[in-house]
């Protein structure tokens, strides 16, 4: 299900879901949710701040025993953080005012149609390489 065909209860209830999310998204909002600094979530998990910070900026991805780590220290499932599938933290819709202004909504639901975009043509951008690079082999 893209964004375009997602109501908005759909959409509020997917806030960090695949289509609309990475994992540094995730990752970021988990930490959040815990209230633990990054410097804090970095010392706990043994890892170097810029390491942390790479992991919510998606420069880097954590290997298999620190993601484990970290959804133990967040509270969330592994399955979560890396897909958005599941029981999650809140979104920002759930908050006790109730929903966002709509101008700040509107930029978010279009800062996440553009990323989910520009994921889509990095995928078909792939497999474009991918064939140049068969014929020119062949």
């Amino acid at each position: 299900m893209t964004t375009e065909t997602m109501t908005d209860e759909e959409y509020h209830d997917h806030w960090y879901g695949e289509d609309v999310a990475t994992f540094g998204d995730r990752l970021q909002a988990a930490r959040e949710y815990a209230g633990l600094t990054l410097p804090d979530f970095a010392k706990r998990l043994g890892v170097k701040k810029s390491t942390a910070l790479a992991w919510e900026e998606d420069l880097a991805e954590p290997r298999a025993n620190k993601l484990s780590m970290m959804a133990g220290l967040l509270n969330v499932s592994i399955i979560w953080l890396l897909s958005g599938e599941g029981e999650d933290v809140k979104s920002p819709y759930d908050e006790e005012e109730g929903a966002l202004d709509a101008g700040v909504s509107a930029l978010l639901t279009e800062i996440r149609d553009l990323r989910s975009q520009l994921s889509q043509a990095g995928d078909r951008l792939g497999k474009l390489e991918k064939r140049l690079r068969r014929q020119l082999k062949d």
